[in-house]
């Protein structure tokens, strides 16, 4: 329901930036002066910025694919776009309060220009940025140490890699790219920690392709994932999701994919590998999905492990650290928070959670974030980058 208040919200920004930018027009070119091209311009403005909502009452199709795409790269455009209009308009007001009057009636016209341009340029660089670093999957790399006896096996080369968001802005092309970094990478253990999915199944482009795409993950001991909290099949507009008040699950289709792409799906479950180390695989921690009611706690999923030997646990979202450190945990990873995909959202991210990406010790535990190989909502990351993540894992016991 937060969608329909913030509605009137959105109408007005862009009320306003369309407003601005044909003053902006009118004032550089006289064509731009025209009533016709004026409404022209108004209508097209128009339909790009109610895109989502249109799709969002179309079924699925092409039509209703193109709509989604066209709406996740204004959401982006319009960040940007608001940041620097409202900032060029806060600079002209001050400027024109305390400029000299013969100075303000002169350089009028050409302050407007100016700031039309500039802004111009800044968005259509960050936005081209954006849409560069959102598709160049990085690799981060970590080294850890846990002082535990890892039976026949000295050291394991982990590849974490979390928030795919298949779905209108990712499909094939994007994750035949995202499984040749992982294999470039010579992984004993792959990992997915969540939001393999972008809530609808319609979305998927080719799932046949896509389940494919994923079986040619390349892994000794094979590849393992939880779901998140966009692994359900729910309406989204926007970023909000609608549940019409049943409990939120995967679709049954989800989970054929995920078997089909030979993807070992982790449901508040454990497995030894090799006879050396524990995976455990957690629920998402507000949608812990089908047949799952409540997820355990760390100190309920431990009960029974022969802790001797390393446990390395995969959960969505970066939570319950201290928990987890205190049950016993050596190896915590995990994705969700995207690093905040867009400046200056990072800045929010990093303030919620306490490890938003990267590396933290917490104790004798170590944890690790992935920032993600995918994007949400805008198709754009700016101040963040998509990554897979390269743990190197020494098992020494002292």
């Amino acid at each position: 329901m937060i969608a329909v208040f913030l509605s009137p919200l959105y109408l007005l920004l862009n009320g306003y930036l369309l407003w601005r930018s044909l003053k902006w027009l009118g004032v550089c070119f006289p064509l731009f002066r025209v009533r016709a091209v004026m409404v022209m311009l108004t209508i097209l403005y128009t339909m790009v910025a109610l895109s989502m909502v249109t799709a969002f009452f179309l079924p699925g199709g092409a039509v209703k694919r193109v709509l989604k795409q066209v709406s996740n790269y204004w959401l982006g455009v319009m960040l940007y776009l608001s940041i620097a209009v409202l900032t060029a308009d806060l600079i002209r007001i001050l400027t024109m309060m305390f400029a000299d009057q013969n100075w303000r009636m002169a350089e009028h016209l050409l302050l407007h220009r100016a700031a039309g341009v500039l802004c111009t340029l800044f968005v259509a660089l960050v936005s081209l940025y954006g849409l560069y670093a959102a598709r160049k999957i990085e690799v981060s790399h970590h080294e850890v140490t846990i002082d535990k006896d890892g039976g026949e096996l000295s050291g394991l080369r982990i590849v974490l890699a979390a928030d795919l968001h298949i779905g209108y802005n990712i499909g094939c092309s994007d994750i035949e790219r995202l499984v040749n970094r992982i294999n470039e990478q010579n992984p004993d253990l792959t990992v997915i920690a969540g939001d393999l999915f972008d809530n609808e199944y319609e979305a998927l482009d080719d799932p046949e392709q896509l389940a494919k795409l994923l079986h040619g993950i390349e892994s000794r001991y094979g590849t393992y994932a939880v779901y998140g909290n966009h692994d359900i099949e729910e309406p989204i507009l926007a970023g909000f999701t609608f549940g019409y008040g049943e409990k939120k699950v995967s679709h049954p289709l989800m989970d054929a994919l995920v078997k089909k792409a030979g993807i070992r799906l982790l449901r508040d479950e454990g497995v030894l590998i090799e006879d050396s180390f524990w995976l455990y695989g957690r629920p998402d921690a507000k949608r812990p999905g089908r047949g799952i009611e409540k997820r355990k706690t760390p100190e309920e999923f431990v009960e029974g492990m022969d802790l001797s030997r390393p446990l390395i646990v995969l959960d969505h979202q970066p939570g319950e650290l201290e928990e987890l450190e205190a049950a016993g945990v050596d190896l915590d990873l995990c994705g969700h928070t995207h690093d905040g995909q867009l400046f200056p959202l990072s800045l929010i991210t990093g303030w919620k959670w306490k490890n938003a990406s990267g590396y933290l010790k917490v104790g004798r535990m170590h944890n690790i974030v992935t920032s993600g190989s995918g994007i949400f909502g805008p198709y754009m990351r700016v101040g963040t980058r998509a990554e897979i993540s390269v743990i190197d894992v020494k098992f020494e016991k002292k």
